[in-house]
This record gives C-alpha cells, sequence and structure tokens, in this order.
C-alpha cells in the first residue's frame, strides 16, 4: 500500500483526499517509479479543488509530475535504479499522477535527471521551470536578444514567473515583473527583476495598440493582460503564451500583429517532444542556483496540498511548491 491525494467524483461534485492505495491498482506502463517529490501547480490546484474540469477519469490520483527512482523497468531505457523526472502527459489528468509515493508510466513520458541535479532540485523547478525555460528558448529561438529591450513577465511572483525572471536576468535581460501583489516587490528584484509593475495596468481591457516597449514577453495571464501585452509589444516583438491565471479568452485585436509583425508563440509542456523537454532540462541543470532554490521554494505534504491547492488559486503561494510526498 502507498498514500496518494486520490480525486473521486460523486454525482456532479469531486473531492480530493488522502487515501492508501494498493500497488496492484497502479495503471499500466513499462516503468515502476517510487517517488521522492512532487509539486503543487496551478492545474493541480485546479484540479483537487474541482473549480475546473481537468480530471477526466475518476478516481483519479492527482499531480502533473514527480522525480523519483527506477524501481521496475519493461523498457531498455530505463532499469532500476535510474532517477527520472515527469512532466505532463496527461498525468494527474487522465493517467494517475505525481502527488503520490508511487507511479506506473509509459517510458516515453520520462526524462533522465540531469547528474546536476537531485530529484528536489529537478521539482523546485518542476513543470513551472521547465515550462519557463521553454518560454525563454522560445525567445531567443525567435532572434530576441537582451539589447533588444525589456521582456515583460506576467505572474512574475507565481511559479513559471518566478522562474522565467531568474533564467532571463541570468542571460542579460532587462526584465520587467508584472504582480498583483506588489509587496513581493523585493523578492522579484532579488531574482533580478530591473522594474516591478502592478498588474493593474493591464488587466483591463486596453487600446488595440499601445506605446511600443516590450521586446519579447512570457505571459501566464491570457485574457486582457496577454492582449494588452501583445498590444505594447515593439516591432517584430515576440510574446510567449503558457497559461491562462486571468481567463482563457483573449480580447485583443489583430493590430498589434498585422501592423507591428508581433510574433504570438503557444508555449505546450504537456505534450512537448522529448528532444525539446531535454533540451530545456539540460539548460535548467547548467543554469539553475541551488542557493537560489531557498528563495522561491517551500515545501509541503500530502496531507497539506489539498488546503495548499486553495491557497495557490487565492495567490497566496509565492513561488515554488514542492511536496515531499514521503513525509508526514
Amino acid at each position: 500500500m502507498f498514500r496518494a491525494i486520490v480525486i473521486n467524483k460523486n454525482n456532479d461534485t469531486s473531492a480530493a483526499a488522502v487515501e492508501s492505495v494498493d500497488e496492484a491498482d497502479l495503471p499500466d506502463g513499462e516503468v515502476s517509479v517510487d517517488i521522492d517529490y512532487s509539486t503543487l501547480n496551478y492545474k493541480d490546484a485546479l484540479a483537487i479543488t474541482g473549480k475546473a474540469p481537468v480530471v477526466r477519469n475518476f478516481p483519479m490520483v492527482a499531480g502533473i509530475d514527480f522525480a523519483g527512482t527506477v524501481t521496475a523497468s519493461n523498457s531498455s531505457r530505463f532499469k532500476a535504479g535510474d532517477k527520472v523526472i515527469l512532466n505532463g502527459w496527461g498525468v494527474g489528468e487522465s493517467h494517475w499522477g505525481g502527488l503520490s509515493q508511487k507511479a506506473r508510466v509509459k517510458a516515453d513520458w520520462l526524462v533522465s535527471l540531469p547528474e546536476a541535479l537531485s530529484t528536489f532540485d529537478a521539482m523546485a523547478c518542476g513543470t513551472a521551470g521547465y515550462t519557463a525555460m521553454l518560454c525563454v528558448q522560445a525567445l531567443e529561438a525567435q532572434g530576441v536578444k537582451p539589447e533588444d529591450g525589456e521582456i515583460v513577465v506576467t505572474g512574475a511572483s507565481g511559479g513559471v514567473g518566478s522562474v522565467a525572471v531568474f533564467l532571463l536576468a541570468n542571460r542579460g535581460y532587462r526584465v520587467v515583473a508584472l504582480t498583483g501583489r506588489m509587496q513581493e516587490a523585493d523578492y522579484l528584484r532579488s531574482l533580478g527583476a530591473s522594474e516591478v509593475m502592478d498588474r493593474s495596468e493591464f488587466s483591463e481591457k486596453g487600446r488595440p495598440l499601445a506605446r511600443e516597449r516590450w521586446a519579447g514577453a512570457v505571459d501566464v495571464a491570457g485574457s486582457h493582460t496577454l492582449a494588452n501585452v501583445c498590444a505594447s509589444t515593439k516591432y517584430l516583438g515576440t510574446v510567449t503564451c503558457c497559461g491562462l491565471a486571468q481567463g482563457m479568452d483573449f480580447p485583443a485585436s489583430v493590430a498589434p500583429f498585422i501592423l507591428r509583425g508581433v510574433k504570438l508563440i503557444g508555449i505546450d509542456s504537456v505534450q512537448c517532444p522529448a528532444p525539446i523537454r531535454e533540451k530545456a532540462w539540460a539548460a535548467l541543470a547548467t543554469e539553475w542556483k541551488p542557493d537560489l532554490l531557498k528563495s522561491v521554494t517551500s515545501i509541503t505534504t500530502l496531507d497539506k496540498a489539498i488546503n495548499d491547492a486553495a491557497r495557490l488559486l487565492n495567490g497566496e503561494i509565492r513561488g515554488r511548491l514542492v511536496v515531499d510526498v514521503n513525509k508526514a
């Protein structure tokens, strides 16, 4: 038996609880893993609280990522004792996920843990850090350089935003952090932000075109925030979009795209092909500084994570929340 956060459905409502689960009930997969750490992400919080229809099958073990040790494998890619990471691929949605002490998954879903990272380090980065790196690499792939101008990061005090601020500043970009929690300004500057702005300036309906300011952007908000970021992006600038914290809508005009040649690049971390995700993790292993983990990471447990999910949705959690699945 092992412990996991299990989401069950009763009529039209769902409820999450920590339960004891029989290992024999694990879903099919080539690789079995003893999990060391998982994380609590925005999507996890939506699933656990039932605020959005994230979960597709019930009962479901929550958690979209994990890091741990292979215990058994029918794949030539992995053997018992290997350290591995999983992000996305529908775990926690359609396949049992990582907020658990054990998992069984497809081999193709796993990435080998880079030698420079521990399993804790990997989850301190987690899906949020990996997604942030995908955004940064996408900006660079579009030719956005530090000398081109400022990069704005929305939702900057959250998981993706915090890591994105650090990664961009570490690569020499001037970063403007957009947040609804101005009390976190000192924290964001400690990550490398050159300026911190209140998100209220962007969260309401704006003009189709605004004054050009951003050479690029990392957006986790969607809705009016994304529309206003696009409207104020410079000629031939690039905006990467990876979240919907404000909303799934996009009340924008075509003006930035046809008059300024602005590029809007969607970032999907869930089905991202193995070569791209391996490149992202390799970069995180060299750029992520363990000393920084203390300032951006909090640790919780399975028993506390259900309440933490509501706190995350309420904007009460700063940075990354790592779940020690084996700690009482």
